[in-house]
Formats: structure tokens, sequence, C-alpha cells
């Protein structure tokens, strides 16, 4: 509780160099500046995601497509269920082209209106719309994290590709039972008093 998580991955990671460089002498100068190197580099590559991710996020916001998509949905006249199910298709289909920030700050706003005017337990749905932003970061086209993956560790796009999809299957396991069966969801947070 004294620092955040990020902080605190800061801080290991300035234990580590000191105990490498000073109590354990394991690395030298010439070592470090490689270290520091190759951290540099991945790091870039995380930026450059980043930035490519938020200017595509911006383009989407100021076309408001999330936002006719959701009113679209929200005037539908579905059932709870039905509403569920569908927020899930656009948000999955969302996940194959957006940063799951922007599904996050312009999608679910949209929706929660809807959601609460349907009677569907915002826990309930914050988790099933998490699993679907996890989707998305692993989702090709766009999928964020594969790229980053690649970047790296090195290993092909590919390959990556070739070995991803029991992972997203078993996601999309998960999204449907979850969606169906919301007690699975709520039995945990009802037993410690959430109503």
């Amino acid at each position: 509780g004294a620092v955040t998580p990020t902080e605190a991955a800061a801080v290991a990671a300035a234990y580590a160099l000191l105990l490498a460089t000073g109590f354990y002498r394991a690395v030298g100068l010439r070592e470090l500046f490689e270290v520091l190197l190759r951290s540099a580099k991945a790091t870039s590559i995380v930026a450059i995601t980043i930035v490519g991710a938020l200017f595509f996020n911006y383009v989407v916001a100021a076309e408001e497509v999330a936002k006719h998509v959701g009113a679209w949905i929200a005037g539908a006249g579905l059932s709870p269920l039905a509403f569920l199910l569908a927020i899930n298709l656009l948000f999955l289909l969302l996940g194959c082209f957006l940063d799951t920030l922007l599904m996050l700050l312009v999608v679910v706003p949209i929706v929660i209106p809807s959601v609460r005017a349907l009677g569907i337990d915002t826990v309930h749905f914050g988790v099933v719309i998490v699993i679907n932003m996890m989707i998305g970061l692993i989702t090709p086209p766009y999928g964020e994290l594969l790229f980053l993956i690649s970047g790296v560790t090195g290993i092909r796009l590919q390959a990556i590709l070739k070995e991803i999809w029991p992972f997203l299957g078993a996601l999309f396991l998960a999204l449907i039972t979850m969606s169906l069966w919301p007690d699975l969801v709520l039995f945990l947070p009802r037993q410690l008093g959430y109503e």
C-alpha cells in the first residue's frame, strides 16, 4: 500500500539494478548500457503502438462511430439478455479495430443508462465488458498485445497468430458463460455484502 503497482515496478527495477551492479557486481558498464538500450527499444515499441492507437481513437471519436452504434442498440427494444449479447457482439467487433481505452471511455458511458434501465447488474456488466476488452487485446487485426508481444520477444506475428486460438476459445467460453449466468460473476460480491 505504500506505492502504486507502477511505482512498485520502478522500485523493483531500481533494486534489481542496485543488486546487479553494486552488491553482486554481475553487471558492468558495458552490460548496463546494453540492458538500458534493450529496455529503450522495448519501451519504444510500446510507445509507438500507443501513439498509433491514440491517433486511431481520435478519428473514431471525432466521427462518433461508437455513439451511433450504441444508440442504435439502446433503441432496439431488446430484452436484458438480448441486449447483453448485442453489447458482447459490439465489443467483440470493436475490439478487433479499436483500443480498449476508447471503448471504455466512449462506448460504456453511452450504454450504461440502458444497462440500468433494463435491470442488468452493473458489476456483472463491468466484468463482461472487461472480458470483452481482454479478447479485443488479442484479436486480429488490431490486437495490440499481439504486436507488443511480437516486438518485445522477436517472435513473428504469424507464429503468434497460429498459437492464439485456444486462448481466444477459452475467453469466448468464459464470456458466454458469464453472460448467460450472472450469478457466476455476482456470487462472491454478494457473499461479501454487495447488493
